[in-house]
């Protein structure tokens, strides 16, 4: 995935991804509000899509690899990846949606993991650990540090809250391909990875579970879940790295 060249982005490339992660927020916006008891994951795919093609945008998940949605819709031990079908959203549900739209030729990549009714203090103190490692990540993309930087401080955050963080996946450099060069670990690597320059946009990602850390991947060959299926949370940005410090694109007007 991430072997080869870096690429780095123009201030005129990054404000057409900017403009791009704007559609994705907004629809992740919605697709929060429609998560819902009762809703299955395939209806939730389906308002995906048509909102990313009326808005002028093309799901980037669609048809990549062969993957047959607009989103990837994980729920409870699912961690990434889940194919949208019949199943309906249930009260106590966390749901972890991860979508991407092409603007103009350039991707926007974000997740967010959505809370349904009340759940267990511990899966609620889960997804708010996992938000918050997100942004400590964010943080940490500042122009000098390394790749590395900015696993260490996810790790450290989701480690001392009593969760672990998923090893088999990690971030990923985002452009005119949703996954480009350099891979973005969630956590601590012996090497300090590359170092973080103007220009570089990557997505992080941290995916932390309540259990182990363990995940393996269903007979559909693309969902994740959990080995002892507990919940897992899931939260991404995409983020262009500046002389001014960290640029999320996919936050909208937040």
């Amino acid at each position: 995935m991430s072997k080869g060249k870096i690429i780095i982005k123009t201030a005129e490339e990054i404000a057409v991804m900017k403009e791009s992660g704007d559609i994705l927020c907004a629809c992740l916006d919605m697709l929060g509000q429609n998560c819902r008891p009762g809703i299955s994951t395939l209806e939730l795919d389906k308002l995906a899509e048509e909102y990313i093609r009326d808005h002028g945008g093309v799901p980037t998940f669609k048809g990549y690899y062969g993957y047959p949605a607009s989103a990837c819709i994980s729920i409870n031990e699912e961690v990434v990846h889940g194919i949208p079908c019949k199943r309906k959203i249930r009260e106590g549900d966390i749901v972890s949606i991860d979508c991407g739209v092409t603007w103009k030729g350039f991707v926007s990549d974000s997740a967010r993991t959505f809370v349904v009714g009340t759940i267990p203090s511990e899966v609620q103190k889960l997804v708010d650990v996992t938000r918050e490692a997100l942004y400590l990540g964010i943080g940490a993309a500042q122009v000098g540090n390394c790749i590395r930087d900015i696993g260490l401080v996810v790790q450290q955050h989701c480690e001392k809250n009593g969760f672990s963080v998923v090893r088999d996946l990690v971030g990923h450099g985002v452009g005119r391909e949703m996954h480009e060069p350099p891979q973005v670990p969630n956590y601590e690597t012996s090497g300090k990875g590359p170092r973080l320059k103007p220009g570089m946009v990557i997505a992080i990602e941290p995916m932390i579970n309540l259990g182990d850390y363990y995940v393996k991947q269903l007979a559909d060959g693309w969902t994740y879940v959990t080995l002892d299926g507990k919940p897992s949370a899931h939260f991404e940005h995409t983020v262009a790295i500046t002389e001014n410090g960290p640029y999320i694109l996919t936050n909208g007007l937040h």
